[in-house]
Parts: C-alpha cells; sequence; structure tokens
C-alpha cells in the first residue's frame, strides 16, 4: 500500500514542467496568475475603438461575426465573451470620470483570463476623446500650479476642480466629478432639459480650458526638466491610445491581438467637415483638428510598423459622410471586417486548443470523449482550489495569537496518542475560516517536515452545500497523493459506506507509517443534508496518533449541538471571540496600507467606533469596503456606518443603487444569489439584457440606439462590477470563471432586500428562459417609457444540450432543472429535464449521477409528481453501475438500462415515463453499433413497497431487532458484526465490531437507547446505541459455535438470561454480576425462561419450575400424556399470563404456569416457527407451507386462520392491534395478511432470498435473510399502480421458459418434487404439477406445447400445457438409472433422453388429436466409465449432439449407429445449443472457452474465449430466428451476441444476474436469469460496423476468438467421422419395443396417468 500510484507520480511530474503539483500546492508554492492562464477555457477580448467612429463595425461584428466566434468556441469547449463597453451609448455621461480606469481595468481582466486572443482594436480616422486625468499625484500637480503662477486664473480653475486627497498613499489630487459644479449635467428629466443642455455646453468648455491648463503647465515642466516627456504625454493622449497601449504594446504576445484598421482615400467637395463629424476629429468651432490628425498619424505609423502581422487594413470611401449597409461596397467592406475576424479568431483559438500545456491536452470543458481520467486529475484542480483560498485567507487575519496557540498546544500534546477532533465554533462573521487557514499555515512550522495539511472550506460554493462524499472523496484523494498510498477505486469514492471505510482505513495506514497529516474542515455547518452529514456519524471520535482534525462550525448550528453530543469533554472546544479595539484597528491599518489608502484621525475612529459595536471581523471588512473610498475631505456628515453586518450590508447596497439604480443592482445582485453555480459575466449581462425592468430604467428617459436589438450597456455593468469588487469573487472550475458572492451572508442580505417572492419568481423566471434559449434569435417584447411595445432581439445566444457531438452545455445542465423548478415551469421542466432520455444521459455523464438525483430530489420536494420519484429510484439502480464504470457509461447502454427498468411502467405512467421510454427505444434503433434493446422490464425496476436497502453488514441477518423509543433496528450477522441504522432517516448509525464468530442474537433493551448481543464467540456484550460503544462484555455466555436454533437471549426488567437446551445462565441487567451458572447433565432439557423462572423438563414428563435467583424452592409438575415419552419441539412465553407454551412432537400443546399449574390440548402441527402476539392472545404457529393461527383464551388454544403458502414458511410477525399479520416464506415472498378475514391483502416480492425474519414498524416491515447482508424496509402504503413484477424464486434448481413466455415452468432448490406453473401475466402460480420423485430436468416442445420432466427415478412425464391435468409417462429403464437431460428437436418431431447408462430416442407424434411419445426407436448404452451427459441438443436428422461433466464432446448419429468426437471443453459442458436449420451448434462449458461447430460437414468454425471480471463459463445460448447471430448467457452475469459467420464478438449486456435458460425470440432471445426474471430483448446490427469497435468497452471482461482454415478442419473432420462406437451398443439395456415402434396407435412405452 506504501507504493507510489502512477497517478501521483503524474501529478508529481506536472511540477517539473513549471505546472503545479500536489506537494506544491502542501508547500504553499502557488502562482495563482500561472494556474488560471494554463488552465483557462475561457476566450475574453476587449474590443477597443472610439464611441462613434467604428459603429457600423461594430455592429456588424455583433451581429454576424460574434455568434460565429461562439458556436466555434463553444465547439471545442470554449467559452466566448466579448467585452465591447461603448456598445450601446453615444458617450460617457456618468460624470465621474473612471471611465478610462474601468476601460484598461477590463483589457487586463481579459488579458488574464482569456486562454488566446484578448484584445481586439478597431481604429479609422479618430483619434478619440481626449480626457482630463481623474488622478495626478501630489508633487506632479504642484508642480504643474507652479508653472502657472502667472495665470491666477488658471490657477483658480485647477484647485475648484483638482481637490488634494490625503487619504491617498501618495497624496494625490482628485479630479471632482462633474457635477459638483454642474449639477444637471447627468439629469436625464425631460423637465430638465434646459438646464442639462446648458450644464453640457459649460462642461465641454471648461473641460478644454483645465486640458489646455494642464498641456501648458506640462510643456514647460518637460522643458524645464521637472517632469518626464511620458508625464506630459499623459495630457495629450487620448483614451483609446491608452487602450492600444495596454492591449497591443505591453503584451507583446501578438496572437493575442487583432487590429483593424479604416482609412478614407479621399471625400467629395460637399463631404465638409460638419458632414463627417461621426468619423473625424473636429475642433469647437467644427474645423479639423489639426493636432489631433498629427497624432492620429503618428499613432498610425506607429502600428504600421509594430504590429503588421495582426494589420488588418482597409480603405472605404464614405457615403454622405457615413457607412451605408445597403450600399454593395460597403456591405463587402463590412463583410471583409467579418469574415477576417472569424478567420484570424479561428486561427489563434485553434491553436491554443491544440497546444500542450506540459505535456498534456488542454482539458476540455463538458467533453464526455475525453479519455477517462486518472482519479488524481479530477481532484488537484479542487485542492488548488482550496489551497490558494486559504493562503489568501490568512492575510485577513489579525489578532488572535491566543487561541491559535492554544490549538498548536493541544495538537502537539496529543500527537501520540489517541484522541478527539478539536472544535473551533463561534457566531457568524466572527472569522473561523481566516483562523482555520492561518492555522494551516501554523502547524507546518510546529509540526515535523513532512507533514500533509488537508484544508477544505465547505463554504466557497455557497449557496451550494457540499455533500460530505464530495468532501471525504477529495481529502482522501489529498492524503494518498500526498503519502503514495492506493487511491480509491471509482466504486468506493461513490459509495457512502465504502467511502467511509477507506477514510477510516487511510487514517489509520497513515498512522501507522508513523506520518503526521492535518486534516481542516471549515463550516460543518455549511454541509448539505446529504446522509444527514450534520448527525456527524460519518467523523471518527477518536483519532490514531499522529492524525489531527481541526473542525469549525457556527456555535448556533445543528451542527454545533450534535458535535456537543458526540464530543463529551469541552477541552476540545475553542470559542472564536469578538475582536478587541485594538485588534481592529490594526486589521484596519493593514486593509488600508493594502489598499494603499489611508484615513484622517476622526475617520479612524468613527469607524472603529462602528466596529467596537460588534467587534465581527465581517463587520468591520464591510466597514472598510465602503471607507477606503472615502477621500480625506469627506465629511463626516455626509457618510453613515451600519452598526451591525446586517445594517452595513443595506449601507452597501443603497449607496450602490444611489449611483447605479435600483433595478440594475437588484437584478445583478439578485441573479446572482438565485445562481446555483454562481454566474458567468456573460450571462449576467445576457439575463439582464432580458429583464425589462432593467431595461426600462436603463432607457427611462433615453432611447436605445437601435430599438431592434436592445441590450443592456456593458459599460452600465462594467461600473457597477468596479463597485462591487470587494463583494465578488471568481470561482474557476474546469477552466471557466463565474462571479459569486464571497461571503454567504450576503446571500442572505440580497435575498431579504431584493427578492421578494414576486420578485424572486420572475427572476427564475428569466434565469429558466435563458438557459433555455427560448429569446435566441426570438423578438421580446417591451414597453419602454414614452413608447408603445417594442418587439426587440435581446441578442442572447442559443442553448442546446449539446454544443458539438460529444460536447455538453455545462452551465444548462447545472441551473436549468433548478431555475425551471422554482419558476413554476413544470411541463417544461417534465419536457426537458424528468422525461428526456438525452438530458439525463448528458447530465450523468458530465456533473455525475448524484447530482442528477439531486436534481430529481429537489423536484420531488415541489412538484407531486410520482413519475420524478420513479425516475429518481431508477437512477439509484443504475449507480452502482456507473460507479463501477467510473460513470463512463456509454449513451444507449444508458438507454437499455432504463428501458429494462421502467418497460413495464410506460403504459401506467405515459406522460413521463412512457415517453422516456419511446425515446430510448427510438434512439436504440438508431444506434450506429450492435445492440440488444429490451422489449420488457427484467432489472429491477423503481416503486412498488420496497423503500430502502440498509447495508453496511457483512454476511448474512441471523437477528433482528427494532429501539421504537429510538427509531433504531439492530441487526447481527454471521460474520459477527452487528449494525444499527436509523429507521428515520435509513442511515447506518452505528457499525458494532468486537464479536469473533456470527451473531445469534441481537435485543434492545425497553426504554433505554442500548442494546445486547450473542454471539457464537461465546461472548455477550452490551452497546451504547447513542455513540456507538462496547460498555460490557462477558465471555463464555455460551458455548462456543453455539447455533442461532439452540440459543436463547432472554432480558427481563432486571435481569438478563441466556439459555441452550442443557444451559442457564443469569446476570444483572447490567452485566456486572452473576447470578446464575447451571448445566444439567441429567438429562433434563430446558423448556424456557419466563423472568426469574426457569421451566425444565425431567425425564417422564416431570416439568420442574425453579426460582434460582429469588427463591430456593421448586415446582413440580407432571404433564399429562406423558407416561411413555415427550419430545418438545418449540416452546414460547406469555409473561403477561406467566405461563409457557410447550408443544410436543406427539402433538399435544401444554401451558405451563410459574406456579406449576398446566393444561394440556390436542396440537397437530409440528412447528418449525411457534410465537404469540404482543397482547398474548393470539398464537402463530407455522409448519411447512401453512401459517396458522389460534385464540388464547385462559387455558383453550382455538385454531382460526390456516394461511396457505406457496413455500415453507419461515417468519412472521402481527401489528400491535392484530389486525394486520406479515409473513416470510422460502419462496423470497412477503405476504401480509388480514387476521380478521384471513384475506391475502398484498404480495411484496424482492427479497431474492428466503425471508428468514419480518418486523413491523409504524407501517412499514422490515425483513431480513440468513442469505442476504443487507436488510429491506418495506411500505405498507405504497401505490399500487408501480408495484413489480412478481416474478419466480431466484436460484430455482430447474427452470424453462415457454417461447412466449406467458409461462415459466420451476422446481424450487429446497423442494424438488413439485413442478411449479408459474404464469408471467399475472405474476403468480396457475399450477402445481406434483410428481412422485426429485426433479433431475426440464424442457418444453415450444410448438406443441409440452413439458418434459425427468425425474431421478428414471420416469419422464409429459405434461400437454393445453391439458394439464393429463399427464403422460415414458415408464424408467430396467436398470432404473436417473434422467440426466432431455433434449427436443427444433422441429419437435423427436425427443432424446439421456440416462446414466444409456441415451434414447423418442418421437412425439399424435394419436386422435392428443400428443403421445412412441419409442424408444433407437439408443446407445454409456459405459461405467464414461462421464455423466450434462448437456445435449438433437438435430432434426436424428444426429445427438452431448457434452459430459469431464468436457467430453460427441456426435451421435442414431440412423447408422456412428458417433464423432468432437474437440473437447476443459471442463464441464453445460450447453449445447443447435440452430434453426440444424448445421451450426454451440458447445459451451463451465470455463472460458465455447465453441462454434458446423455440423455438415462437421468442421470447427470458431473458438469463442470469453472471461469475465469474477467469473466465466457459459450457461445457456440461443441462436437468432436466421441463424445470423448466437446469444450465450455467462456466469458473469452477461450477454454476449457473436456472429456464426466470422466468430466476432458483437456486444456484450450485463443483465445483473446469470441467465440460466435461453430460446430463440424474434431477431432475439427470451431468457430466465437466475433471479427468476423474464428477459425479452430484440438484437439490432447495423450492415456495417466501425472497425474501431469495441464490443467489451462497458464491461470489465477478456475475450478471444480463433477461427481455422475450413479446408484443414475438413480433412480432420472426416477422419474423426470414421470412428464407431457401434460395438458398445447393447439393445438389451434398453426397454423397447420394436413391435410397436412403427405402429398406427398409441405408444406402449407413453402412459396415461
Amino acid at each position: 500500500m506504501a507504493e507510489q500510484p502512477a497517478a501521483a507520480a503524474a501529478v508529481g511530474r506536472e511540477g517539473e514542467g513549471g505546472d503545479i503539483s500536489l506537494q506544491d500546492v502542501l508547500s504553499e508554492r502557488i502562482d495563482e496568475a500561472q494556474r488560471t492562464k494554463n488552465g483557462s477555457n475561457m476566450i475574453r477580448v476587449f474590443i477597443s475603438s472610439t464611441f462613434t467612429d467604428m459603429s457600423s463595425e461594430r455592429k456588424a461584428l455583433l451581429e454576424r461575426a460574434y455568434p460565429e466566434v461562439l458556436a466555434f468556441c463553444r465547439s471545442l469547449g470554449l467559452v466566448f465573451e466579448v467585452v465591447d463597453l461603448r456598445w450601446g451609448i453615444r458617450s460617457d455621461l456618468s460624470g465621474d470620470h473612471e471611465a478610462c480606469e474601468i476601460f484598461l481595468h477590463e483589457i487586463k481582466s481579459c488579458q488574464r483570463i482569456s486562454a488566446g486572443p484578448a484584445f481586439i482594436a478597431l481604429l479609422g480616422n479618430r483619434y478619440g476623446h481626449r480626457s482630463l486625468p481623474r488622478l495626478i499625484p501630489e508633487k506632479l500637480f504642484e508642480v504643474l500650479l507652479s508653472k502657472l503662477s502667472k495665470k491666477p486664473e488658471g490657477t483658480k480653475q485647477l484647485n475648484e476642480w483638482f481637490l488634494k486627497d490625503n487619504n491617498a498613499v501618495p497624496p494625490t489630487y482628485v479630479l471632482q466629478p462633474i457635477t459638483t459644479h454642474f449639477p444637471h449635467y447627468n439629469d436625464l428629466r425631460p423637465e430638465s432639459g434646459p438646464q442639462r443642455d446648458k450644464n453640457l455646453l459649460s462642461w465641454r468648455s471648461t473641460e478644454t480650458q483645465v486640458l489646455q491648463l494642464l498641456r501648458f503647465a506640462a510643456t514647460d515642466a518637460e522643458a524645464a526638466g521637472d517632469i518626464t516627456a511620458d508625464q506630459k504625454q499623459d495630457f495629450f493622449t487620448s483614451v483609446i491610445v491608452q487602450e492600444f497601449e495596454q492591449g497591443l504594446w505591453k503584451n507583446s504576445s501578438e496572437p493575442s491581438a487583432l487590429l483593424f484598421v479604416r482609412e478614407i482615400p479621399r471625400q467629395k467637395v460637399r463631404d465638409g467637415p460638419k458632414r463627417l463629424a461621426k468619423y473625424l476629429d473636429l475642433t469647437a468651432d467644427g474645423l479639423l483638428d489639426k493636432d489631433v490628425m498629427g497624432l492620429l498619424a503618428t499613432l498610425k505609423s506607429r502600428l504600421y510598423a509594430t504590429r503588421q502581422k495582426i494589420l488588418n487594413l482597409h480603405c472605404v470611401e464614405l457615403s454622405k459622410g457615413s457607412i451605408d449597409p445597403t450600399r454593395k461596397e460597403h456591405t463587402q467592406y463590412l463583410d471583409s471586417v467579418c469574415e477576417q475576424f472569424v478567420s484570424q479568431m479561428k486561427d489563434r483559438i485553434r491553436a491554443v486548443v491544440d497546444s500542450l500545456v506540459v505535456g498534456r491536452q488542454r482539458k476540455i470543458w463538458g467533453n464526455i470523449e475525453e479519455e477517462r481520467e486518472e482519479i488524481s486529475d479530477w481532484g488537484v484542480e479542487e485542492v488548488v482550489q482550496h489551497a490558494t483560498m486559504s493562503i489568501e485567507l490568512c492575510k485577513d487575519l489579525y489578532g488572535r495569537e491566543g487561541l491559535l496557540g492554544k490549538l498548536c498546544c493541544a495538537m502537539w500534546e496529543s500527537t501520540n496518542v489517541y484522541h478527539t477532533p478539536l472544535v473551533v465554533h463561534g457566531n457568524a462573521g466572527m472569522g473561523k475560516t481566516a483562523l482555520m487557514c492561518k492555522l494551516a499555515q501554523e502547524m507546518r512550522s510546529v509540526l515535523e517536515d513532512g507533514t500533509g495539511v488537508v484544508i477544505r472550506l465547505l463554504s466557497d460554493r455557497h449557496p451550494q452545500r457540499p455533500d460530505i462524499d464530495h468532501v471525504l472523496r477529495y481529502v482522501c484523494l489529498q492524503i494518498c497523493l500526498c503519502y503514495g498510498l492506493a487511491l480509491p477505486s471509482p466504486l468506493t469514492a461513490n459509495t457512502h459506506l465504502e467511502l467511509l471505510r477507506f477514510f477510516g482505513n487511510i487514517l489509520t495506514e497513515v498512522s501507522q507509517q508513523g506520518k503526521t497529516v492535518l486534516i481542516i474542515l471549515d463550516a460543518l455547518d455549511q454541509l448539505s443534508d446529504q446522509h444527514h452529514a450534520h448527525k456527524l456519524h460519518w467523523m471518527p471520535s477518536d483519532l490514531p496518533p499522529n492524525v489531527h482534525l481541526v473542525v469549525s462550525m457556527d456555535t448556533n448550528s445543528e451542527t454545533f449541538a450534535n458535535m456537543r453530543m458526540k464530543l463529551k469533554s469541552l477541552e476540545n472546544f475553542f470559542e472564536v471571540e469578538r475582536l478587541s479595539r485594538d485588534e481592529g484597528k490594526q486589521m484596519m491599518e493593514s486593509y488600508l496600507l493594502a489598499s494603499q489608502r489611508t484615513l484622517t484621525p476622526e475617520q479612524s475612529n468613527t469607524t472603529l467606533q462602528s466596529f467596537e459595536q460588534t467587534g465581527s471581523p465581517l463587520h468591520l471588512t464591510l466597514i472598510l469596503s465602503a471607507v477606503k473610498r472615502w477621500t480625506s475631505f469627506t465629511p463626516l456628515t455626509a457618510v453613515h456606518l451600519g452598526t451591525n453586518t446586517q445594517e452595513m450590508m443595506s449601507q452597501l447596497f443603497l449607496m450602490l443603487e444611489e449611483k447605479h439604480g435600483k433595478e440594475l443592482v437588484g437584478g445583478a445582485l439578485g441573479y446572482i444569489t438565485l445562481a446555483r453555480e454562481g454566474l458567468l459575466e456573460t450571462e449576467l449581462r445576457d439575463i439582464m439584457s432580458l429583464d425589462d425592468d432593467i431595461i426600462c430604467e436603463v432607457y427611462k428617459y433615453s432611447l436605445p440606439p437601435s430599438p431592434s436589438l436592445i441590450r443592456l450597456p456593458p459599460l452600465l455593468w462594467a461600473r457597477l462590477r468596479r463597485d462591487l469588487e470587494d463583494l465578488l469573487v471568481e470561482r474557476w472550475t474546469c477552466g471557466v470563471a463565474a462571479i459569486a458572492f464571497n461571503n454567504r451572508h450576503l446571500y442572505e442580505a440580497v435575498s431579504a432586500r431584493y427578492l421578494t417572492s414576486q420578485q424572486r419568481g420572475r427572476s427564475v423566471r428569466i434565469l429558466a428562459e435563458y438557459f433555455l434559449g427560448r429569446w435566441s434569435g426570438k423578438l421580446k417584447p417591451v414597453a419602454l417609457p414614452g413608447l408603445s411595445l417594442v418587439l426587440s432581439d435581446r441578442k442572447v445566444p442559443p442553448q442546446p444540450l449539446w454544443f458539438a457531438p460529444g460536447l455538453a452545455n455545462v452551465r444548462k445542465l447545472q441551473e436549468l432543472p433548478h431555475h425551471l423548478l422554482h419558476a413554476g415551469l413544470w411541463d417544461e421542466l417534465r419536457q426537458e429535464v424528468i422525461g428526456s432520455a438525452e438530458w439525463l444521459y448528458c447530465k450523468i455523464r458530465v456533473c455525475g449521477v448524484s447530482s442528477v438525483i439531486q436534481d430529481l430530489d429537489q423536484c420531488s420536494q415541489y412538484m407531486d409528481c410520482i413519475e420524478t420519484r420513479l425516475i429518481r429510484d431508477t437512477l439509484l439502480l443504475i449507480k452502482p453501475s456507473l460507479d463501477f464504470l467510473d460513470g463512463h457509461m456509454e449513451t444507449f447502454l444508458f438507454y437499455t438500462e432504463l428501458l429494462a427498468r421502467l418497460s413495464s411502467l410506460a403504459t401506467v405512467f405515459p406522460s413521463v415515463i412512457g415517453q422516456l421510454c419511446r425515446q430510448c427505444e427510438e434512439r436504440s434503433l438508431l444506434c450506429p453499433e450492435p445492440i440488444l434493446i429490451p422489449k420488457c422490464s427484467f432489472l429491477q425496476q423503481p416503486g412498488g413497497a420496497l423503500q430502502h436497502t440498509l447495508t453496511g453488514l457483512l454476511g448474512g441477518v441471523l437477528c433482528v431487532d427494532i429501539c421504537v423509543e429510538a427509531g433504531l433496528l439492530v441487526a447481527g450477522s454471521d460474520s459477527g458484526m452487528v449494525a444499527a441504522w436509523s429507521l428515520a432517516d435509513q442511515r447506518l448509525v452505528h457499525s458494532l465490531l468486537g464479536h469473533t464468530g456470527e451473531v445469534l442474537s441481537v435485543k434492545v433493551i425497553v426504554n433505554v437507547a442500548e442494546c445486547f448481543s450473542l454471539a457464537a464467540d461465546g461472548s455477550l456484550r452490551r452497546w451504547s446505541l447513542v455513540n456507538g460503544q462496547q460498555l460490557h462484555c462477558i465471555q463464555e455466555a455460551v458455548p462456543v459455535d453455539s447455533t442461532p436454533s439452540s440459543v436463547h437471549l432472554h432480558l427481563s426488567e432486571q435481569l438478563i438470561c441466556v439459555y441452550t437446551r442443557t444451559q442457564v445462565k443469569m446476570w444483572k441487567l447490567d452485566g456486572a454480576e452473576l447470578l446464575l451458572s447451571r448445566s444439567d447433565d441429567d438429562g433434563s432439557v430446558v423448556l424456557g425462561v419466563l423472568g426469574a423462572s426457569v421451566f425444565r423438563l425431567c425425564d417422564s414428563g416431570l416439568v420442574r419450575i425453579s426460582h434460582p435467583v429469588n427463591e430456593p424452592q421448586t415446582v413440580d409438575t407432571r404433564l399429562e400424556n406423558s407416561q411413555r415419552s415427550l419430545t418438545p419441539v418449540k416452546s414460547v412465553m406469555l409473561p403477561k399470563r406467566g405461563k409457557v407454551f410447550v408443544v410436543s412432537k406427539e402433538g399435544f400443546l401444554y401451558q405451563i404456569s410459574t406456579t406449576g399449574r398446566q393444561t394440556v390440548v390436542k396440537f397437530l402441527l409440528v412447528p418449525s416457527l411457534l410465537s404469540v402476539t404482543e397482547d398474548e392472545k393470539i398464537l402463530i404457529a407455522g409448519s411447512e407451507q401453512t401459517l396458522s393461527l389460534f385464540h388464547i383464551d385462559q387455558d383453550s388454544v382455538d385454531g382460526f386462520l390456516d394461511l396457505q403458502h406457496d413455500d415453507s414458511v419461515l417468519s412472521s410477525c402481527v401489528s400491535s392491534d392484530c389486525r394486520l399479520l406479515v409473513s416470510g416464506a422460502a419462496d423470497q415472498l412477503i405476504r401480509i395478511w388480514s387476521v380478521t378475514t384471513g384475506a391475502l391483502l398484498d404480495t411484496l416480492c424482492g427479497s431474492d432470498s428466503p425471508v428468514t425474519s419480518v418486523l413491523l414498524y409504524h407501517g412499514f416491515v422490515v425483513s431480513a435473510s440468513t442469505a442476504a447482508s443487507s436488510v429491506h424496509l418495506w411500505n405498507l402504503k405504497y401505490d399500487t399502480r408501480h408495484k413489480p413484477i412478481v416474478h419466480i424464486p431466484a436460484g430455482c434448481a430447474h427452470v424453462v421458459v415457454t417461447k412466449d413466455a406467458d409461462r415459466v415452468f420451476y422446481v424450487r432448490q429446497q423442494s424438488q418434487t413439485e413442478v411449479l406453473s408459474w404464469n408471467n401475466n399475472t405474476g403468480s402460480i396457475s399450477e402445481r404439477l406434483p410428481v412422485s420423485a426429485e426433479v433431475c430436468c426440464l424442457e418444453v416442445a415450444q410448438h406443441k406445447r409440452l413439458l418434459f420432466c425427468g425425474l431421478i427415478s428414471g420416469t419422464v412425464l409429459i405434461y400437454p400445457l393445453a391439458l394439464p391435468q393429463e399427464t403422460l409417462c415414458i415408464p424408467p429403464p430396467e436398470s432404473l438409472s436417473r434422467v440426466l437431460c432431455l433434449a427436443v428437436s427444433s422441429q419437435e418431431k423427436h425427443m432424446a433422453v439421456a440416462y446414466e447408462d444409456s441415451v434414447c430416442l423418442f418421437e412425439i407424434t399424435t394419436r386422435d388429436s392428443f400428443p403421445t411419445v412412441d419409442g424408444p426407436l433407437k439408443g446407445f448404452p454409456l459405459s461405467l466409465l464414461h462421464a455423466p451427459l450434462s448437456s445435449m441438443a438433437l438435430l432434426s436428422d436424428r444426429r445427438l449432439l452431448y457434452g459430459t461433466n469431464c468436457g467430453e464432446v460427441k456426435l451421435y448419429d442414431f440412423c447408422n449407429s456412428s458417433s464423432s468426437d468432437l474437440e473437447p471443453q476443459r471442463s464441464r459442458v453445460t450447453c449445447v445449443t443447435v440452430n434453426n436449420r440444424g448445421n451450426h451448434a454451440l458447445v459451451g462449458s463451465e470455463d472460458a472457452v465455447q465453441r462454434l461447430w458446423s455440423l455438415s460437414p462437421l468442421v470447427l468454425d470458431h473458438t469463442m474465449e470469453y472471461k469475465g471480471l469474477f467469473f466465466e463459463g457459459v450457461l445457456s445460448a440461443a441462436f437468432s430466428d436466421n441463424d445470423q447471430f448466437v446469444f450465450t448467457g455467462s456466469q458473469d452475469r452477461s450477454v454476449q451476441v457473436w456472429d456464426v459467420a466470422t466468430g466476432n464478438l458483437l456486444y456484450v449486456q450485463y443483465v445483473y444476474s446469470p441467465v440460466v435458460r435461453m430460446v430463440t425470440f424474434k431477431n432475439g432471445f427470451m431468457a430466465l436469469s437466475q433471479q427468476g426474471s423474464v428477459i425479452r430483448e430484440v438484437f439490432h446490427c447495423p450492415d456495417h460496423v466501425s472497425p474501431d469497435y469495441n464490443p467489451i468497452r462497458n464491461v470489465k471482461a477478456h475475450y478471444r476468438v480463433t477461427s481455422k482454415e475450413k479446408t484443414d478442419r475438413v480433412d480432420r473432420a472426416v477422419q474423426q467421422g470414421s470412428k464407431s462406437i457401434l460395438q458398445d451398443y447393447n439393445p438389451a439395456q434398453f426397454n423397447l419395443n420394436l413391435t410397436n415402434m412403427f405402429q398406427e396407435k398409441p405408444s406402449s412405452t407413453c402412459l396415461i396417468l
């Protein structure tokens, strides 16, 4: 186990190439920028152009180019996003001067995120707006002021517009918002129109004046050498040039940018400057700005010289001063721009996808056709993610040194001993997460080198809550990779109980190796409810040495309350308390320093006063996000800080609303809150563009640029995004970044403020419609203020399920079901999700089956839809197979699984399940590869009474008991394990280990959550059902190797009693004191124990009643009718009546009281089962197939019901009100009876093993079997519409099925002297056919409808199915040897009977329309040394092909009495099947080899070897109708399809149970599984199959086909055919009536019985 797996080694190698290795993560060596860039699956491009100059080009790109590039990116698993901040607006009217900073920030963001191109430059004939700088450093500004000393008016004007901010570090002069001096500048209300126009003109004049002053001063300063040329140039450069600097020149990677330049070659005279104002830079008086034109020419020269490779140059002559898309040359120009954009973007993106990252191809998002990843690959991303967040959050921790020291000390002291987990708790917002992250960092220095630190921040995906399996899976993965341990298999990693065992085992393994590991789980209260994780049963209470577990949680959570119950000692609980003022001040100063800000003393004091009211780090963080924007001249009267976290959040929201608008802020925050997995920024912009309330607010006072195309201007979101930076976080998943809140409390605050019930419903509907793609390519109506209804295209992308073959729309899969459900779009939910086979398969492959099950669980909570629950249960049934295949189940295999489980429900539930089955069948018929298509339900189907299967035990269940008060079920198994489950939530609560022998009995102590278990190792143990701890152990309580039937455990109020037939032991209930230990050697038998009274049967019917604990006296009474002998069979205690009932073998029932009084009544039953009801009014006795009920009335016992079963009754119980009786039988059925009427109310099938224990609990039946390790929980109030089809019992000794599958004939393993006829249509036994001896074999003549039954006596019984009451008989041979096997020819004219010493041929005929059998016509003897025949097939030409137990295979010709030896098998021949034409035969055996023979001439065509993962061997076979294919059923629980001509394996289907019988059915087969299910399937095979097709890719198996040259084999076959065994033929051995053989009358060898 210590060997490093290949996967771990591969991860380690990644670090060598510069990528991130797991060791880097553990050592905190993580480069976030490199991680983002290498792993990004996003193409985000910034479009840089002036506001108006290139508007036609931008519109053409939006309508034509972007959709094509989007589709291309999607087909490669990439997200394509365009950031065009100038779209939808003509100029920046905000007046805060932040636009340039926002543009540059977005360019940097695109360059950081985009895996490919990030910058698109569009340049025409405008240089762009040269705006005033918002910030000027203090020293630079003062230099500029000094140059204006001779211009006092200019100095005054600069000082009016630029104020010094001493809160900036270093101090900076800040340009004041335009509204400071021109309050109506951005007032768009109609009534403010004149003032606004005036303010606009005033600002333009002022801006020009201030710019001229700054340029004048800068020119002088540069000439004087006071500033640099670059500093001067900042006052002359336009915004677009600054963008070009960032996008084209600072990033030297040419493939990340594209450049489009448009030149205007010449203009007509009439096209004066004013007409070209949109395309040229003009001065205030309307003339060309020559200075700007010079700057533009310089810019273009630089571009042509340095960016030639990415340059796309166009010369366009304007028409009437504009680009007119209706003109041909302009259309061609726009088409050319779009084509160049598309082709060049595709080339660059394709290069990214084809590039290798450290020797591996980039992982494609949503690709289901990628090669299966190593388990380590899908874990490293999560490990990196949590480690990165941990490192970042450590920076936010201030103070807490004392608490950190206590935690470190506690771990240090417990390193070398067993210890309990440490618990960190505190109120919300107290900084527990930051503390846990800092602890991880600190412990690396405290613990020894090589310590692995595993940290999981469970609130990182809020509002999604992680399930405990997901958390433990990745914890186990990281530990295994860190220490080189074996990784969990996919099946283990996806099975809850197996995962828990694995988790415990690796902790033990690490400890035993002397290694140290620290596991930190933050915010346990954020775990989902799956597996009831908040109950903490998954968490070990005792940790081995060197293993440390630290968890955190909210003090007010349910999880904390459960933790206090789990860990009794308070020493391991550490509370995170509020921060002091000094600690808050330290945190504030560090935060502001990192932001290059500070505060004035007054501002600082105000901030700390507000913080002191809570002492919460979260509260302080929210305060700081607001105060860092304060300038030194911000008056305190203009600000307000919330006194607590909730109030501060409200204050932040209010500030955002005042700046950006309430609808925009509420919409953006609301959609982020409602999204399940966060939202991509492009999604959020699309969704807000669909929100009419937001659109109406945006265009409240102005019209959109184009009423036919309305979207949210991207700049509005960019501004809001900038102000939300402290509240949002990027979540990277599979290389895609979504935005979400960085704190779960923000979700609650946003929900409370913005998501009222009505608004939530409207927003969720918009989300649902977006992910449905409802408005893609369609016009959506909107009523804009001042306009009538407008139909506009919102330009949202389509949302197909698949972007390309094998490439899924992951975001749709993640979001759509949730939003459809909560929007009330339930019809769409049923149509698109629940009832879509394609959706179910797609999401299972991409997100995992657990994700789909969770979706359906959520739907079931809101929708009263039984079909949803049935489909969910179906996926639960399929989940083990999916886990075994690591989720990589093929499409059509999934469809056939659904059909095989749901077909029988399709007609009952047509709307969803019926639709699902139709889809599966239709898609299966289109499968391009061979496939078996189910035509009935033959796998376990959902629904019915079976609600839960409780697992966790090893071995068969021997005993069960229920603790009613605690709602716990306790069971003991033959492996020595005791398990306890909660019946409320069906989870395994405890696995009680300690016994080394099978558990004989378990008993729950009434009113106490404790139980006793008694085992064959002799020990009696007492357990706490609260914490699973062993409380007491008594050794040698019973003899070692006792059996369950021989030992009894009895509990009374004060005593524990264990007794056998000869021994009684008693202890006080606490187990501390042995009160009695007595063994009787005088031959007496212990009948029972009642309280402290012991009943013994001595010689001659004397019963001795003793009270050994309390009184020394004994009471003797002699039983009536017992003078000769008395053999007790069963006894039962009646404590309320103070009696013991004893049934004797002689046919009497004795009632014996503790006083010695006794009565006796006749009792003709010899019960194997004896019990009484809780009120002791009814006695229940089971004998063979009858369960009898008796009224107990004082001394009389009167029978009133006999309940007949189809097999032996093994268990029973009666409800507390004595109205219902539940019985379990050997036929694997549970029957529900009315005690009042004796009516059979229901029959429950699905146990698949004899039901040896049943209990009733609150309307549920608990059943168990000694042959199964699981316990079943059945709901008696289920919907009978989805009751599963009842099938024959599993594991029958012999079975045959008719061709139409309407009848199944079988012989039970335990009762082999009758043949049962099962009506498959009604699901019940139709007839019982008694036989005179044990049945050896069964066969059916399908067309003549005859059942043949071979007996151990040598007799063959023949039952005409049309007249089952008429039985024919072929008498046994003179030797009376048993019948080994039977065979009927394909035309059903002959049959062969194989005995132990001979084989005989009979003719099947009719006499007066009545079937009969003549013969034997022929026969041949078998020598004593000849191995017994095991299987055979009779050809229509009277040749018999047979195989033996030793593997011999022979072909005997009855016509010429010749025999041919065929190549033998290596083991017992289990299957000999001949095709319909009689020219091919398949011979299979218990090993992996099966051979396909050509019979005319006798030639071996193919040797086909097939071996499953654990089993091998063929059990049954059948040829298709056209003899083109042969179907085989194998021991590995699969069905194979082989091509007869080539021997090729065409298809393998796993059917969960070995197929024991097969018959031809149309172009498929009919079969019976060992579980008793009838399988009906057809085979679909296309004409051409791909040479790359692999038939075993969905199963764990190996196969090989060997085909020999026929010419060689013919010669050998002729030689073998010359050999004859005629000399061994002895007619005297057969009961032949040669005289009657050819006479036209009934055969004397076929008798009518």
